[in-house]
């Protein structure tokens, strides 16, 4: 008998809906998630809904979303590395026949291979949504590994999750602690060992590391006016547009721009290793819950609502 599940879909741009969909069949080396709960992004997510997304290997609709899902291994293929009953993080799926998967883990039920669930402490519980940021974070600023000596952010534009998360971790890290540009005065509150500022409210202009996670493709003007001479501007949002600057102030400055790349597993068993000790902390970044069965709504709110820093659908009733 073919397994179901069910899934968020978005059919089209702003439609979208909970739908039961035949789920692939497990082979050798997959594990079946029971699906706990999931996070919404206010980046990617936001543009595949809006129909803004741009070209992207594995784009089109009707599709499934979701890279934040968190959940219990209800079936473990022999070849999986995993066991029955174990918390795993998801950061995708691609097992729902003819609707695509982008990124896929917006589901009761997931089937994926072993290698891309996440073993998971049980000291860490729906706050493991907030791994793939977290891993996205730490990738920006370790630069895959390739920067010697890391050049920590000293200007972090944005104070939405990725902001906070990329602020924290400078701090935790003893690094100097960060300044942060947001201007919803909504989303100012809530720092930690840094300070958060309007940018009109900064006179400063030798930031040597400024990193963007506004999303915001007409800001490189703003941000190079602000560089020290020989800094780095870092590309740690997702944009939508291309992006564009005048080439006399970038010149001026013999400025640095770097676009951070996806996570890669290093960065994940990282941030996974902090999160569960307690070392990164990652209370006060979700603020909205909703049921699975009410995504319609929960999804208007995380796009539209600006105190809502991160949404997560409860998938447990689907169990």
């Amino acid at each position: 008998m073919t397994m179901t599940t069910r899934a968020v879909v978005l059919e089209a741009p702003e439609q979208l809906g909970l739908h039961d969909l035949d789920l692939a069949e497990p082979q050798p080396d997959d594990v079946i998630v029971d699906v706990e709960w999931s996070g919404i992004s206010t980046g990617t997510e936001r543009l595949l809904y809006t129909g803004r997304m741009p070209p992207f290997p594995g784009m089109g609709y009707p599709l499934v979303p979701g890279y934040e899902s968190v959940g219990r291994v209800r079936q473990a293929g022999p070849e999986s590395g995993h066991r029955v009953g174990e918390r795993v993080f998801v950061p995708g799926a691609r097992c729902f026949g003819d609707v695509k998967g982008l990124f896929g883990a917006s589901a009761s039920r997931l089937v994926v291979p072993g290698a891309r669930a996440w073993s998971l402490s049980e000291s860490i519980g729906e706050e493991a949504v907030l791994l793939a940021l977290a891993a996205t974070a730490y990738h920006a600023v370790a630069g895959g590994g390739r920067r010697d000596p890391i050049i920590a952010p000293d200007l972090i534009v944005g104070h939405g999750v990725l902001g906070r998360l990329l602020a924290r971790m400078t701090v935790l890290a003893d690094f100097p602690a960060p300044t942060v540009w947001e201007t919803n005065p909504e989303r100012s509150g809530g720092a930690a060992g840094y300070a958060v500022l309007h940018p009109d409210a900064d006179p400063r202009r030798d930031y040597r590391a400024i990193y963007d996670v506004s999303g915001d493709a007409g800001i490189l003007d703003r941000l190079l006016a602000r560089l020290a001479p020989g800094g780095e501007i870092v590309l740690a949002g997702f944009y939508s547009e291309p992006l564009h600057f005048n080439f006399p102030m970038a010149f001026m400055r013999e400025a640095q721009i770097r676009a951070a790349a996806e996570w890669k597993p290093a960065d994940m068993r990282a941030v996974k290793e902090l999160a569960e000790s307690g070392f990164l902390p990652l209370d006060g970044l979700i603020t909205h819950h909703a049921a699975a069965n009410d995504c319609e709504r929960a999804y208007r709110t995380a796009f539209g609502d600006s105190h809502c820093l991160k949404m997560v659908l409860d998938w447990r009733a689907h169990a």
